[in-house]
């Protein structure tokens, strides 16, 4: 199925049978993602007198219950009621789901006290204002650890807050990268990256409410930069964040 669509008075086209799954999968245990010491994935049947929620176990369905930490666990979407303290749910604030999205892929620059982060200076060069709703941001070195990597206590890279600052100046609405965080893992809660880009706190004015940032996807390096027909898919969840699904397709103008 193809379908159409048109953005700054161009029209493209999007096989919508070819999709590009930027999820990393959720398996019970240690062999997923994780990050901020989360505790693993657990999955495990109900268990009620004689019924057992697993076929494996003799049961005539399955029937399991599932804890997990949306932040920690994988591949999430997340609105400013992460940071707010007013009451946002990521099911409230995240009412479109297909945006015109550009795939770049960056090396974070190495900072004198050895931190690795993307700077203003390196988006200015990939993307310019109004072209696109949504940024999908690869990192490098680009590999399959990405899948099952343990980033707490790591000081993994992140975005530079006048990084995210300009993501407002290109129009830019959501926001998706294969790290655990747009902000340092500790910096004494200042998240500037966050706040810059739900435009949140005394120094802003107006909530991004309609604005959402999406971690720890994955995208194969067979992927090439460009514009896509993003769809992003969440569980309508009363939360702050939800694991999520986004899916890019190719777009041919």
């Amino acid at each position: 199925m193809k379908v159409q669509i048109q953005h700054n008075s161009f029209s493209y086209t999007a096989d919508l049978d070819q999709p590009i799954d930027l999820s990393i999968p959720l398996r019970e245990g240690l062999e997923n993602p994780n990050c901020f010491w989360a505790p693993p994935v657990a999955i495990w049947p109900v268990v009620a007198g004689d019924f057992v929620g697993d076929t494996t176990r003799g049961g005539l369905v399955n029937f399991k219950n599932i804890t997990l930490n949306p932040h920690g666990n994988g591949t999430h979407t997340e609105c400013v009621g992460h940071i707010a303290k007013e009451k946002f749910t990521i099911n409230q604030c995240l009412k479109r789901f297909h945006f015109l999205a550009k795939l770049v892929t960056l090396y974070p620059t190495r900072l004198p006290d050895g931190d690795r982060v993307i700077l203003r200076s390196q988006l200015v060069e990939v993307l310019q204002p109004g072209e696109a709703e949504a940024l999908v941001l690869r990192t490098l070195p680009n590999d399959g650890h990405k899948l099952t990597a343990n980033y707490s206590g790591t000081n993994p890279p992140y975005l530079h807050h006048e990084a995210a600052s300009y993501l407002i100046d290109c129009g830019v609405e959501h926001l998706l990268l294969d790290l655990p965080s747009v902000d340092r893992e500790e910096d004494g809660g200042k998240l500037l990256a966050h706040r810059a880009f739900w435009r949140y706190g005394g120094a802003f004015d107006g909530i991004r409410q309609n604005c959402t940032i999406t971690e720890m996807i994955f995208v194969e390096n067979v992927i090439q930069d460009g514009l896509f027909l993003l769809n992003l898919q969440i569980a309508s969840l009363e939360l702050d964040a939800s694991p999520s699904k986004p899916v890019l397709y190719g777009l041919k103008q």
